[in-house]
């Protein structure tokens, strides 16, 4: 199943408007992290290890759903932390759906079916369950470093698509992964789970990740992904990304940071300059634009955007410039 052709036609016709009113800045996507807290200590994150005070807070509905429409985003990624531990997660998706936003709600999904009857999650064309699954059970399980999470987030995905719930899949990969072990994640995902969709990005090296050695270059990440899109096998999977952006990692073509399209909105404010960095934050969305230097991000310009290839800085880029060439979109709507 591909992107629904109502969000596909909103989002086109979203950047349509933002271009012909001369906007070069918008974002496609907002990545809300309502908390910080999480029920798994993942080995390539270091979202947990903020202070105890901070882990407790919970990000109020008004806030969350307030940034969200002052930003102006047609898609909203729910993230955390876990966001299954937010009490008021269902109503901050609800209010955003009220909305007509498109919403995914991001879970490793080991609270899904413990919690599911408690909320009031019900199934919609603006809103999707995106599962984190990094691999097949031992590397998945290696990744999130607990045994048995794996096995529980196919129960999850099972549980939520008997619920009628529209579900993806959403991947990290590294250099402990293989060419063979991500076209098995993939077909396993694919062909057997039967999600909807998936999503996947090369690590990027959090500063605060417990696991530092396992990150991906940018020659690493060509080369791995020329081997698992061989013989045309990407055009077998449901895929969530743009063609240009999967030629990305192949490295049939190459980009800059589009870094202001899927930017990050936490408990403390809109993060400077992505979701991946942390360089101060701004209280609204025009602040982050209006107040980021932006010149002074990206491969070659600052040494910490090296290595990064990563989903939220390079789709958007991959995007704009499938909206801007008829031969590009074309492409895609056949791809897709």
């Amino acid at each position: 199943m591909a992107v629904p052709v109502r969000q596909a036609l909103r989002v086109g016709a979203y950047i349509f408007k933002n271009k012909i009113r001369g906007v070069k800045k918008f974002p496609l996507v907002v990545e809300l992290e309502t908390l910080f807290a999480c029920n798994l200590s993942c080995a390539g994150c270091g979202k947990i290890q903020h202070p105890a005070d901070v882990l407790k807070r919970r990000m109020p509905v008004e806030q969350a759903v307030g940034a969200i429409e002052e930003s102006g985003a047609p898609m909203v990624a729910i993230s955390g932390g876990e966001p299954l531990m937010h009490p008021q997660i269902d109503v901050i998706v609800n209010e955003l759906v009220k909305r007509k936003k498109f919403v995914t709600l991001c879970t490793n999904a080991m609270l899904v079916r413990k919690r599911i009857d408690k909320f009031d999650f019900k199934p919609s064309p603006y809103f999707q369950w995106a599962i984190h699954i990094d691999g097949l059970r031992d590397a998945h399980d290696a990744s999130v470093c607990k045994e048995g999470v794996f096995d529980e987030a196919m129960e999850a995905i099972k549980e939520l698509q008997s619920r009628g719930f529209r579900v993806t899949s959403n991947s990290t990969f590294f250099s402990t992964d293989t060419p063979q072990s991500i076209i098995d994640t993939f077909d396993y995902l694919n062909d057997v789970v039967k999600v909807d969709e998936m999503e996947f990005s090369p690590a990027y090296a959090y500063e605060k990740a417990p696991d530092q050695d396992h990150f991906l270059g940018v020659q690493e990440t060509r080369e791995l992904f020329k081997k698992v899109f061989a013989d045309g096998r990407r055009k077998k999977w449901r895929l969530n990304h743009s063609p240009l952006f999967l030629d990305f990692l192949e490295g049939k073509v190459d980009f800059q940071c589009t870094a202001w399209g899927i930017p990050s909105y936490s408990l403390f404010g809109w993060q400077k300059p992505c979701y991946l960095m942390s360089d101060g934050y701004a209280k609204t969305y025009k602040e982050l634009i209006e107040t980021t230097d932006w010149d002074k991000y990206g491969r070659g310009k600052d040494p910490r955007c090296d290595n990064c290839m990563a989903h939220c800085g390079y789709e958007p880029t991959a995007v704009l410039a499938t909206m801007g060439s008829l031969k590009e979109s074309i492409r895609a709507a056949i791809e897709k």
